[in-house]
């Protein structure tokens, strides 16, 4: 089993490297797929990169800012580190603190082990599938988080991107209006958004839009320990590291695993 503790101080690292230049002057550049990138995208993935390598020499790493990595090669890898060394990078030009460090162990097709830090927050969550823990580090101490039980004909509080809407979106927060009486709408930066499920103050997040696996698959690890789910659309889950592309199908995640969502949540536009 792997040292939690050890990761929570990894991911702490990453995070004040990032806060270092998150109180400067923030220089941007563009990658090639035009999503902007900074020196503290940079200063964190090294940090995650040698830690990794120390803590575990002998697992594979794949990282946002790394080399890209073939699939005819990371396919036959039985279980690898996915990194996002600063996920929610225009939040972090925009200097609203709602960007995180992302840190998952993917084993087969799943990401069964988590660690996402908020740095401006001072928090980092943990969650290993395998033993059904999941943990919120601040302060000095550490507490389990669980999601909230959806109850019927509660309002339904629903997290949404804070820089990726559109209209198929308000459609479908509609549809869920109808569907479920009084929506709640929280806007949210980053993976903090599976995050706030895992720690219950929210019941869904619908994301139509793109993401890429190392966005989401740190938090995705927090979720599932904490009691809730994620699945791509019109699909039962979502599978890591299964074809050439790192793009994700559009999903929806939820707090409660146990409530009937594939029954009562309307189609997606």
């Amino acid at each position: 089993m792997e040292d939690t503790a050890a990761l929570v101080a990894l991911v702490q690292e990453a995070g004040n490297a990032i806060l270092r230049i998150y109180e400067q002057d923030i220089e941007v550049e563009t990658k090639d797929d035009d999503s902007p990138l900074t020196q503290a995208d940079l200063a964190s993935h090294r940090v995650l990169v040698e830690g990794l390598a120390r803590l575990t020499p002998d697992i594979p790493i794949m990282s946002e800012e790394g080399a890209a990595v073939s699939y005819e090669e990371r396919k036959n890898w039985s279980r690898y580190w996915l990194i996002d060394p600063l996920d929610g990078t225009k939040e972090f030009i925009n200097k609203n603190g709602e960007f995180t460090v992302n840190v998952a162990l993917i084993e087969g097709h799943r990401a069964v082990l988590g660690v996402v830090g908020v740095p401006v927050q001072g928090v980092v969550f943990t969650g290993d599938i395998r033993s059904g823990e999941a943990l919120r580090f601040a302060d000095g101490a550490c507490a389990p988080i669980r999601g909230k039980s959806r109850e019927r004909g509660a309002p339904l509080v629903v997290v949404a991107s804070r820089s990726h809407g559109g209209e198929r979106l308000e459609t479908y927060l509609g549809d869920l209006g109808e569907r479920f009486g009084e929506v709640q709408r929280t806007p949210v930066g980053s993976s903090l958004k599976l995050c706030i499920l895992a720690e219950g103050r929210a019941d869904i997040y619908p994301r139509l839009g793109p993401t890429s696996e190392w966005d989401i698959a740190a938090a995705h690890a927090v979720l599932a320990a904490a009691g809730g789910d994620l699945w791509a659309v019109g699909a039962r889950d979502l599978p890591y590291n299964s074809k050439e592309s790192v793009l994700n199908p559009e999903f929806i995640a939820v707090s409660d695993a146990s409530y009937p969502w594939h029954d009562e949540l309307p189609e997606v536009p």
